[in-house]
């Protein structure tokens, strides 16, 4: 059986690199206000959600609503949680 050929590396022309560096701006942390209203929120949400499973069918405004408490609550928490992806 016949040898295979090995091929050799030709290392006199390395690799250019095309790509232009970007320089990424420097980001400090978030400020304690957007925290507070990220928090704040969430809890908004699960106290919406709370209280209408207590209290619901008392409340003018939430016996009017019905079904929708849910869509509020759970909006109220999802907005918070989306806040979560901009926190630093």
């Amino acid at each position: 059986m016949p040898k295979s050929k090995v091929r050799k590396k030709d290392d006199s022309n390395p690799a250019v690199d095309r790509r232009t560096p970007v320089k990424a701006k420097a980001v400090g942390p978030s400020h304690p206000i957007y925290v507070a209203v990220m928090l704040g929120l969430m809890i908004i949400g699960l106290l919406w959600l709370v209280v209408n499973y207590i209290a619901g069918d008392k409340i003018g405004f939430m016996s009017d609503l019905g079904g929708w408490n849910f869509a509020v609550g759970f909006a109220f928490m999802i907005v918070g949680l989306l806040m979560t992806m901009r926190w630093r």
